[in-house]
């Protein structure tokens, strides 16, 4: 059975294997460690005891900045992404943020169309953002109301 969960320092090996899985330039385990910290946020989605998904953001004071959304591939087009996007905005909301900030490779339409559904909107592009492969960053920001 899968559930959704808030990030705990028990989860951070799953977690690291994921951004391992996932990304050409994967945070650091103890980077990871700062999203169980005062001003980190992180959700987990477990399959039994393995994560299988992950979403972090920092807050700062009444605005929240993502870091990652991952999905293992062998779990992906399941809606995960999607209930990862909806449990941070949940919690983001309970803890008083107002904004919700994220950077998403241009080339990622996948994950644009996504956010674009769950409210976010486009405010910027960053040049050359992201390394390995080099490419521009959309900017996207979700407000409450």
């Amino acid at each position: 059975m899968r559930e959704v969960c808030l990030l705990t320092h028990e989860h951070l090996d799953g977690v690291y294997e994921i951004e391992l899985a996932c990304f050409s330039e994967p945070w650091s385990r103890k980077s990871l460690e700062l999203l169980c910290s005062d001003g980190g946020l992180g959700v987990v989605i477990l399959d039994g005891e393995r994560v299988v998904a992950y979403g972090g953001m920092t807050c700062v004071l009444d605005e929240g900045a993502v870091t990652n959304i991952a999905v293992l591939p062998e779990f992906r087009r399941q809606g995960m992404g999607r209930a990862i996007v909806k449990a941070l905005k949940a919690e983001a909301q309970k803890r008083g943020i107002s904004s919700v900030f994220l950077e998403v490779r241009e080339s990622n339409a996948t994950a644009r169309e996504l956010y674009l559904s769950e409210g976010f909107f486009e405010c910027g592009k960053r040049k050359g953002f992201y390394r390995h492969p080099s490419e521009d960053a959309i900017q996207m920001v979700y407000k409450f109301d």
